[in-house]
């Protein structure tokens, strides 16, 4: 089933920055509450229908590493572009591992004497995300080694574990450059932690899906094109489009799939191609109803399972927010974001150095 805005009238870009970001924040949020519980355990605290609302929470929920190298993510590429506005040649992948490197020192990890000492910015003063929300291990130990990992030149040769995807949005979010150069800044920017084909062509499959929304496609021939544009590269990783292809049929299903056939059918999220085929599964498997009640569903269906809740939450809510604008974000899931903020200051530097 296709998904369709309820109006027809397109989303602003400004609103697709700022709905893909604190959407994408918002899913991570519901999800790191339950990120290492069994579905069982899921349905024994919250009853059979899992986590739905942050009402259920007692407390709130805190957004995790996702949303933090997301921003750190939207940090390099900003800082890229702000070398650009003013004339300077920048090379972005270094922007983004100086960004990372940044984001690596709120983690309290130490980094390997060879690393460059990256000049503090704005996003660094923000305390909240100065806390050790799981993050990945490869996302440590990669950016840890003090060296810039390349493709040529891979840290974590064989891993490919989902936290190249899940920050991976904000390069589908900059607009006027071409798909190639999604697909290159999106895939060399993974390579600077993991170095496994699927982890590099998931992150570039889920920013192209990310940039054809925001060019105006709906997300199954969004996502379609993504899958055809990554198959078509020289680099090979044929376990992302067998879980893709599966998303893709297995939503057209007249019948939902329960949490169980969704981790059977789609893996559990924890590597890059899995946690990109639940959130996208998630997405297309719950079109209907106004903007808000299909967030709401996606984000549902998309973190009540045994798995990587929170990295696929976010995935999906990254889509939605990018599709329909921030107009699709139930006001109560908002009020109960932490640091909204935050989010709303990074949106703000990435729309000043793309729009003026």
């Amino acid at each position: 089933m296709s998904v369709e805005p309820s109006s027809p009238v397109a989303p602003s870009f400004e609103s697709r920055v700022r709905g893909s970001l604190l959407g994408g924040a918002l899913g991570d949020s519901l999800g790191y509450a339950v990120e290492f519980d069994s579905i069982a355990a899921i349905r024994a605290t919250f009853g059979p229908a899992g986590l739905t609302d942050f009402g259920q929470l007692d407390g709130g929920s805190h957004f995790s590493d996702d949303t933090q190298m997301t921003l750190y993510t939207v940090d390099g590429l900003v800082e890229a572009l702000e070398w650009a506005n003013d004339g300077v040649a920048a090379d972005e992948i270094a922007c983004l591992w100086l960004a990372y490197l940044r984001w690596l020192n709120t983690q309290d990890v130490a980094v390997g004497s060879s690393a460059p000492v990256p000049q503090p910015r704005w996003i660094d003063t923000q305390e909240v995300l100065r806390h050790r929300r799981a993050p990945g291990n490869a996302c440590l130990s990669g950016l840890a080694t003090g060296e810039m990992g390349t493709v040529a030149r891979p840290v974590n040769p064989d891993s490919k574990g989902c936290g190249t995807v899940m920050r991976s949005a904000p390069f589908g979010l900059i607009p006027h450059i071409s798909r190639e150069a999604v697909y290159k800044l999106s895939s060399d920017a993974a390579s600077l932690t993991h170095g496994h084909p699927s982890a590099r062509l998931s992150a570039a499959a889920f920013s192209l899906l990310i940039h054809n929304i925001v060019a105006g496609s709906d997300v199954r021939t969004a996502a379609t094109d993504a899958l055809g544009y990554v198959n078509g590269v020289p680099t090979k990783a044929p376990e992302l489009g067998e879980r893709l292809e599966a998303a893709l049929a297995l939503s057209q299903q007249a019948t939902a799939l329960n949490p169980e056939e969704v981790t059977a059918a789609l893996g559990e999220g924890w590597v890059a191609e899995e946690a990109l085929a639940v959130g996208l599964y998630a997405v297309l498997a719950t079109s209907g109803g106004s903007p808000a009640d299909h967030f709401r569903n996606a984000v549902s269906v998309a973190i009540n399972h045994s798995g990587d809740s929170d990295s696929t939450g976010s995935i999906a809510g990254n889509i939605l927010g990018a599709f329909y604008g921030d107009q699709c974000l139930p006001a109560q899931w908002l009020e109960a974001l932490e640091a909204p903020e935050v989010i709303h200051g990074m949106a703000d530097r990435l729309l000043a150095v793309t729009t003026g």
